[in-house]
């Protein structure tokens, strides 16, 4: 493989390496055995950084393994990429950053199917290839990982981007079951803009329904210090801006979710990545 592919690819690479491992310091471990192994390659590769991404993310599954001394993915407990890199490194620190000590917590193939999935929105099939199980299992394991993100947040901060980008994920995906299961089932979702009383929609099946497929390209991004999300334009410099003010009943469900739309609706700005 040349040398530009991959260090094209490298923002990427770190990215998902530092979001599963943690410390930059092994993620760069990860990304240079990523590149021992890419000079072996000889044949031409249709997508070098999906296939680059399943290879750090192997790597990477089998150094939590190693750390945490772990039975075989079997047993743990438990690419086409969306965007350009520079998109998706915003993303991954947007949530990753934030969540950092909760993605801790979780087993290797939870920590990988969360962080492929829900941060950077490799689909599902190539997430299954790498934990080597079946779509529907892995579906499974990132639902389970979204459940102890959202269950087991060190702060608030991090707690209300984890609802964020879960939702964002379960919406992107049309995901009606893991949109209702996030939401207590009298949720509410208000948009508020100038001068206008708010939309409601009430109850999680309607606000399920409201959101599917809807954020295929909403990155969570840090407004004036709160959490939100930016839509970008087709046009590639455009973004609609929301502020998303989350509440949580007891339980950990979403009781409400606040979107406010900027002023600026439609605007050049350079978001702030969350976190």
């Amino acid at each position: 493989m040349q040398t530009e592919i991959f260090e094209n690819a490298r923002p990427r690479l770190m990215s998902v390496a530092t979001r599963m491992l943690g410390a930059p310091a092994d993620a760069e471990e990860a990304v240079q055995e990523a590149w021992l192994r890419a000079m072996d390659v000889d044949d031409e590769i249709d997508n070098p950084t999906a296939w680059l991404t399943t290879v750090v993310s192997r790597i990477c599954l089998d150094m939590l393994r190693a750390r945490r001394d772990t039975a075989p993915i079997e047993d743990a407990d438990r690419p086409d990429p969306r965007t350009g890199p520079a998109d998706e490194a915003q993303l991954a620190e947007a949530v990753g950053s934030a969540m950092s000590a909760v993605i801790d917590n979780l087993g290797p193939a939870e920590r990988v199917a969360f962080v492929l999935h829900d941060v950077f929105g490799v689909p599902f099939d190539d997430v299954a290839s790498i934990l080597g199980k079946s779509p529907a299992a892995t579906r499974q394991v990132a639902s389970r990982a979204r459940k102890r993100v959202s269950a087991a947040p060190p702060d608030a901060s991090s707690r209300r981007a984890s609802a964020v980008a879960a939702f964002l994920s379960a919406s992107r995906d049309g995901d009606f079951g893991a949109l209702v299961e996030l939401l207590d089932p009298d949720a509410v979702f208000r948009t508020f803009t100038d001068d206008e009383p708010p939309a409601l929609v009430n109850g999680a099946p309607a606000i399920a329904e409201a959101f599917m497929f809807r954020a295929k390209s909403a990155l969570t991004v840090l407004l004036d210090g709160k959490i939100g999300v930016a839509v970008p334009h087709p046009s590639g410099t455009d973004a609609m801006l929301l502020v998303m003010d989350v509440s949580f009943t007891p339980t950990g469900s979403i009781a409400a979710i606040d979107a406010t739309l900027r002023a600026d609706e439609l605007a050049v700005v350079e978001v702030q990545a969350a976190g």
